[in-house]
């Protein structure tokens, strides 16, 4: 499997910002308490609860009421976005818009199997005192159990499963129904998203206002792969790191979301993105 091509643009923190709120912990807003530093485990590897937030990542006034967070980092789409960059272009197929991405849709009828994953994304205007963007479009793809990619990878060119565009609801979430993605060599296990205006905007990769990366926390990641189906996971997990990534080496903190769950109920991945 191909590595992520080299990052589009550097990075951008807004450093120095009040407050002990973590970023990525919000769901529907920039409030939620959390403490700082490298993801926590509560429970054991079958049932775990990760947390990461950023430093300074939040900044509120007296009453609580947050007025500024880190804008989400600049990274590259990849070699397999499927949104007219490099290829095929699923965004102008009928049937992307779609909470549920498991499936294939349109001729093609293949479903993802693996362990659920819900991914719950809180979109908010970091120009503008933190305020959930509505109606703002979030396309969203990933690999699958095996490390491909639909569309593009071998065997699954006719697939398109593990895509989807939605819409921001009036709190700035869109949440889908996925399964967890497989660690690939070369890659610590990560989401891709991009972020665009509307949904009519939304029909190719240069109409976007942001577009990066979640990176899975390490201690869910080892509950998954050891589970059936992802035995490959397991070693090319264990010969990369954050620090070796090529997207992730200077920093996770305002994208690794907080994750809940357990691997026979699923997961629930929340994160807040800013733009």
């Amino acid at each position: 499997m191909s590595t992520e091509q080299p990052k589009l643009q550097s990075r951008r923190y807004l450093l120095g910002l009040l407050g002990g709120l973590g970023a990525a912990v919000v769901v529907a807003g920039c409030g939620d308490d959390a403490t700082t530093g490298a993801p926590t485990t509560t429970a054991g590897n079958s049932s775990a609860t990760s947390t990461t937030t950023a430093a300074g990542a939040t900044s509120t006034t007296a009453g609580g009421a947050a007025t500024s967070c880190a804008k989400i980092p600049e990274e590259t789409a990849g070699p397999f976005p499927g949104d007219g960059t490099n290829g095929p272009n699923v965004l102008t197929q009928s049937g992307v818009v779609r909470s549920d991405i498991r499936s294939s849709f349109g001729s093609a009828k293949t479903v993802a199997t693996g362990v659920p994953l819900t991914i719950a994304l809180t979109v908010v205007d970091s120009k503008n005192s933190c305020k959930p963007l509505t109606g703002a479009a979030v396309y969203l793809w990933h690999c699958d159990i095996n490390g491909l990619y639909s569309m593009y990878s071998p065997g699954v060119t006719g697939e398109n499963y593990l895509r989807g565009v939605q819409a921001t609801d009036s709190s700035g979430v869109v949440t889908f129904t996925s399964i967890f993605p497989a660690a690939y060599s070369g890659r610590w296990p990560h989401i891709h998203f991009e972020v665009f205006p509307s949904l009519a905007s939304a029909t190719n990769g240069q109409n976007k206002t942001a577009v990066s990366q979640l990176a899975l926390p390490e201690d869910v990641c080892k509950a998954v792969f050891a589970t059936t189906g992802y035995s490959k996971s397991v070693t090319n997990l264990a010969q990369t790191s954050l620090k070796s990534d090529n997207v992730f080496s200077d920093g996770v903190s305002l994208q690794t979301p907080t994750v809940t769950g357990s691997t026979s109920a699923g997961y629930v991945a929340k994160l807040l993105v800013a733009v």
